[in-house]
């Protein structure tokens, strides 16, 4: 055979299998396409379930709705032969590791490309020093809110001080971060070493710190819910801005983008994520659900929004996984999800190719 007839039969070869790339890459795609629809559908239906639980006590209707929704669970535990979905205690559960199985990876997937993967765990660590705030208000005044409100409002002010030392310091970008870590669980050390002393509220603080079942209130619930129609709502919005910034910051300032704005933006929608994935993830592991499902989505996507989608994907594996994992044998659920999570991440490198292939910015 001549080298022409060796040149056009390799030229024809490709050409076959060009289409069958083309059309490997478009059933991936739709994959994840009717991926992501189930999860918006899951999430639909536990948020109405937030939302019933939180309307049977005013409404009888929504109550009806209610009862069906745990004797469809009853149905459930019959056929699978579990105890499990009908109690409305679990479907809280159920329903908040959802939503934060959506939210905590998609605000992860900014901070991972942007290296702030540290501020999670800072902020978590906020958190605690809010929880500890919390406990101290409620034995002085005896207020009966939510201890995670005190946590939002300490980890919202956390997140808008660390924005303010990295904005006026000339310290490296992570020693802020590094401090605020530090020293909000330092503060929060003190402070329930001294409630345990010298308050009469019994102090239970190793459910905020590893998670728990049974940490899940239903105004916990209701809270994660409106903070994940939140973020999802901002993140819609402002995508273009922070993908910008996030892959070029000084070209967005250049382009006169108030980057100051959307990064502060960024960590207090990281704070929020935050508090609410520390009610079953607990404060020390609830960094774990920003970074991981990104980064095994990092590991076989093509573009940023590929590892947005493929990292929530993830993100519901490892929670509906490390809950089957938990409840099946009576661990706690914190560990068991990043155990999972952990898992998928070296299932990804096991079956990804690349070495080092640039991302693409879409």
């Amino acid at each position: 055979m001549s080298g022409d007839e060796r040149a056009s039969g390799a030229r024809d070869a490709a050409e076959a299998q060009q289409p069958e790339t083309h059309e490997g890459l478009d059933l991936r795609y739709g994959l994840e396409i009717v991926g992501i629809g189930l999860v918006a559908l899951l999430a639909t239906a536990m948020i109405a379930f937030i939302a019933l639980d939180w309307l049977r006590h005013l409404n009888g209707s929504a109550a009806v709705l209610f009862e069906q929704f745990l004797i469809a669970g009853m149905w459930i535990d019959y056929s699978v032969g579990t105890n499990v979905f009908q109690h409305a205690f679990m479907w809280r559960m159920i329903a908040t590791g959802v939503l934060i199985g959506i939210v905590a990876p998609l605000i992860g997937t900014y901070l991972v490309h942007r290296q702030m993967a540290l501020i999670g765990e800072t902020l978590a660590h906020t958190a605690f020093a809010g929880v500890a705030v919390g406990f101290l208000v409620i034995a002085v005044t005896g207020w009966e809110g939510s201890l995670l409100i005190v946590a939002l409002i300490v980890s919202i002010l956390g997140a808008l001080g660390v924005q303010w030392l990295t904005e006026h310091t000339n310290t490296f970008g992570d020693v802020p971060i590094a401090i605020m870590l530090t020293g909000s669980f330092a503060v929060g050390t003190l402070l329930i070493s001294w409630g345990r002393g010298t308050m009469s509220v019994a102090i239970d603080i190793e459910g905020w710190l590893f998670g728990s079942l049974s940490v899940v209130p239903s105004g916990g619930a209701r809270m994660m819910a409106v903070l994940t129609v939140s973020v999802v709502a901002v993140i819609a919005l402002t995508y273009k801005q922070l993908l910008f910034i996030t892959f070029d910051e000084q070209a967005a300032r250049v382009a006169q983008l108030n980057v100051t704005a959307y990064n502060t933006l960024l960590v207090v929608m990281t704070a929020v994520v935050v508090v609410g994935a520390m009610q079953i993830l607990g404060v020390i592991l609830v960094a774990g659900m920003l970074v991981i499902p990104v980064a095994a989505a990092s590991q076989i996507a093509n573009s940023f929004r590929e590892t947005l989608f493929l990292s929530i994907l993830f993100g519901q594996v490892s929670i509906l996984g490390g809950f089957a994992f938990a409840l099946s044998q009576s661990l706690p659920p914190g560990g068991s999800i990043i155990v999972v999570a952990i898992c998928c991440y070296l299932a990804t490198i096991a079956l990804s190719s690349r070495s080092g292939v640039a991302l693409s910015m879409h």
